[in-house]
């Protein structure tokens, strides 16, 4: 029998970042400047190293690439392995989902910019979709896990965090509703602070912050649903 050595291929690591920012669910891409896929918009990531780990390869390249240092969460999104997802030849490609605080202001090179899911622009090779799966996952793990912490400011009121929850999943929520939940969960806490009065007058609204900003699951089962 031959001794036949397993093919290899290139592999890449991908970012899907997210953030939400001014009622909007947005994604971190950068415009390619060579082919293929000259002048469309991309994913932030790159080659892994030889001798490199999957994570430390993503977080160089966040940091090398766009500058992005402020992610709150960054975890493992799949795989792609679709022989036609790069037409130059096969190229493994493994994404990641991370998140950033809605009042981040990570310093962007030119050829970067934020842009609303719900309105990409032509991407290249398989990114659009794997925008969506991290949009997926985001709206997943909000019903069942502290991941909010991770999209939220470290202090917000209830109404904040309605519009980012309601952003970051594309469907409204109740801010009653979330308030509830987040409280029976203890996943938030009210603080001594209450926000500055609005134009239009009433009570100054309570400040709340997540206590433990880590990521744990809280709930097995999803709580935030769209009406039907």
């Amino acid at each position: 029998m031959l001794d036949v050595a397993p093919p290899k291929y290139p592999h890449e690591v991908l970012a899907v970042v997210l953030r939400v920012r001014d009622g909007r669910l947005e994604v971190l891409l950068w415009r390619r400047a060579e082919k293929p896929y000259a002048a469309r918009w991309a994913l932030p990531g790159g080659a892994l190293g030889a001798h490199e780990r999957l994570g430390t390869a993503i977080a160089r390249h966040l940091a090398d690439k766009v500058d992005v240092r402020e992610i709150a969460h960054l975890e493992q999104l799949e795989t792609r392995s679709d022989p036609r997802r790069d037409p130059r030849g096969r190229v493994l490609a493994t994404a990641y989902l991370g998140v950033v605080p809605s009042d981040a202001e990570p310093s962007l090179p030119q050829d970067t910019a934020w842009h609303a899911v719900d309105g990409l622009p032509p991407t290249a090779f398989d990114h659009g979709s794997l925008v969506e799966s991290g949009r997926a996952r985001l709206g997943a793990k909000l019903s069942y896990t502290t991941i909010g912490f991770a999209l939220a400011p470290k202090a917000f009121t209830m109404s904040q965090l309605r519009d980012i929850y309601s952003a970051a999943l594309g469907h409204q929520v109740s801010a009653t509703n979330l308030q509830r939940v987040l409280l029976r969960r203890h996943v938030i806490e009210r603080t001594d602070i209450t926000a500055p009065p609005t134009e239009s007058g009433g009570r100054p609204a309570a400040v709340y912050r997540f206590p433990d900003r880590s990521l744990r699951v809280t709930d097995e089962f999803p709580a935030f649903r769209p009406r039907s």
